[in-house]
């Protein structure tokens, strides 16, 4: 047994996470360019290694001839014999190759086969490695700032956040730790390369895939994310089990597990509205905090009137436009919104509310009213009508 090997070959293994069947690989193939420096050739060189005992043997096929023109695939019939007793001329035998009387040069040349398959291989574990997390969020350290860019230790590798994935005013410093979204893996001869983002939507997805239990385990899901990186976020949630309320949910008990999201994201704000259905519902419900009158929407066109009172007109549209802008975006409708007033002015909007007052009646069910007889009884009489009593005319 060869033990030495064998522990190299472990320790290579736990360190680098290189198979060991890809490391025996590596030595068939070095021991065989070590024999084609050597010899000159090595079309007829064979490596034998026992996985087992990492135990290996090295030989040629040569072919018995009684004179011997070309040594290295030739053998005489006498050197034949003392292999095999029952060698004939034109028998095929394997000779015993020993690679401990290669020459420096061969030598040399195996161990670099061997060191260049070791760095491939490593190269290529870590790519699969950080390609299968990608569309993720992990922590990495700071390590230094490139001008513009950032250079991000992930531990096994060195991923890059370049301007246009940085939030706007954010500073980092050497050994300080930031959760980024890889954005991209990409093979290169000098290692993977690694693009990673903070501004992505993907990160406030993940953040709440890791701090929301009810989002990881698929109860609550995110329907739909708008994000302006620094700023503000909106995102819609959807429940799949109706006793399980999807906003108080991602909130968490006074606002803990969004409080955490938002200390990660350096006070971005987040708005978290009930994903519905109905696209007049979610537009309502997409331009909180502004109050909504009325939303009348077209899905096929993909645009959608929103009133709103003239007093939360600026609320609804928001500073700058930021939230008609993130509400369209969360949406997928084009939103046109107008202050109660001006709708009325267009003639895109009328009030009902105005005209409860007036009188409204069913033809059918329509009666003339019915005028009521009047008694003598209860009608007095006037003074001239009366006639005189019996009294009045004796005295008369």
């Amino acid at each position: 047994m060869n033990r030495e090997l064998m522990e190299a070959l472990d320790t290579l293994e736990k360190e680098k996470n290189i198979s060991k069947e890809t490391l025996l690989e590596a030595i068939e193939q070095s021991l065989i360019q070590a024999c084609k420096n050597h010899f000159g050739k090595a079309d007829n060189v064979h490596v034998s290694i026992d996985r087992d005992t990492c135990d290996f043997s090295v030989y040629a096929d040569r072919t018995v001839v009684e004179y011997v023109e070309d040594p290295v695939e030739e053998v005489s019939l006498e050197d034949a014999r003392k292999i095999n007793a029952n060698a004939e001329i034109g028998d095929v035998v394997k000779v015993q190759i020993h690679s401990d009387k290669f020459g420096r040069i061969a030598t040399q040349n195996a161990k670099n086969v061997i060191l260049q398959k070791i760095r491939e291989e490593e190269r290529k574990v870590l790519y699969d490695q950080y390609y299968g997390i990608e569309k993720e969020v992990v922590t990495g350290i700071v390590q230094r700032v490139m001008g513009r860019n950032v250079s991000i230790n992930l531990g096994k590798a060195d991923a890059v956040l370049s301007e246009n994935e940085q939030v706007k005013g954010e500073t980092f410093q050497p050994t300080e730790h930031i959760k980024v979204y890889i954005l991209e893996v990409k093979d290169t001869p000098k290692g993977p390369r690694i693009l990673v983002s903070r501004t992505h939507p993907g990160l406030v997805k993940r953040l709440f895939e890791s701090e929301v239990a009810e989002v990881k385990d698929g109860t609550v899901e995110i329907k739909s994310i708008a994000r302006e990186a620094g700023s503000r976020t909106k995102i819609a949630v959807w429940s799949n089990d109706p006793d399980v309320d999807p906003v108080g949910a991602c909130v968490g008990v006074n606002g803990s597990r969004v409080g955490a999201i938002v200390n990660e994201l350096r006070g971005e704000k987040i708005d978290i509205i009930n994903w519905d259905e109905n696209p007049a519902i979610l537009i309502e419900n997409a331009l909180s905090p502004a109050k909504v009158i009325a939303v009348m929407a077209d899905p096929d066109e993909k645009t959608a009137l929103v009133v709103v009172p003239d007093y939360q007109l600026s609320l609804a549209i928001g500073k700058e436009g930021q939230n008609a802008r993130l509400a369209a975006r969360l949406t997928g409708f084009k939103i046109d919104i107008k202050s109660e007033t001006q709708a009325k002015e267009s003639g895109d909007f009328y009030d009902y509310d105005e005209d409860e007052d007036e009188e409204y009646y069913d033809e059918d069910e329509y009666e003339e009213p019915v005028e009521a007889e009047v008694q003598d009884s209860q009608e007095p009489q006037p003074e001239a009508d009366k006639e005189p009593s019996s009294e009045e005319t004796e005295e008369a």
